[in-house]
């Protein structure tokens, strides 16, 4: 299994132990996308996103690995506005968990950064009524591989 994998699985291992404010089963994929239908339930993915890999001396090497973490509902009868606090708050739960939490799987990589870009897609509301966001996490290591 690749490194991207098998940090990727570790965040949706941390995401699914932990009770967040509103309830879901992060899953991993690499291949997002949803029918509206499936919106209905809160949707939690992680998907890898990019590898970077720096030379530190001969025998090692710093990888760093991004994975990102969507946030996907349909706002049903919520106003735009009311999702967008609603499930923002949620996506500010799982950034504050994840830029501390060592992945009990992997605990080798470290989180170096959490950026939330885009915070939410204006035409997703207005034009399908979905709230996304996107999370994007960055963990490095260092190895002699």
């Amino acid at each position: 299994m690749s490194l991207t994998t098998t940090i990727a699985k570790a965040v949706v291992a941390e995401l699914n132990k932990h009770n967040f404010s509103l309830p879901f089963e992060a899953v991993f994929t690499v291949k997002p996308g949803f029918e509206l239908s499936e919106l209905e339930t809160l949707r939690v993915i992680v998907v890898p996103k990019t590898l970077e890999i720096e030379t530190v001396s001969r025998s090692s090497s710093k990888y760093l690995v991004s994975v990102d973490v969507g946030i996907m509902q349909r706002i049903g009868k919520m106003t735009p506005e009311e999702a967008v606090e609603t499930l923002g708050d949620l996506v500010d739960e799982i950034v504050e968990f994840l830029k501390t939490k060592t992945l009990e799987e992997f605990p080798e990589a470290q989180c170096v950064g959490v950026a939330n870009d885009p915070i939410y897609v204006p035409d997703h509301l207005t034009q399908s009524r979905t709230f996304t966001s996107v999370v994007n996490v960055k963990y490095a290591l260092t190895s002699d591989r």
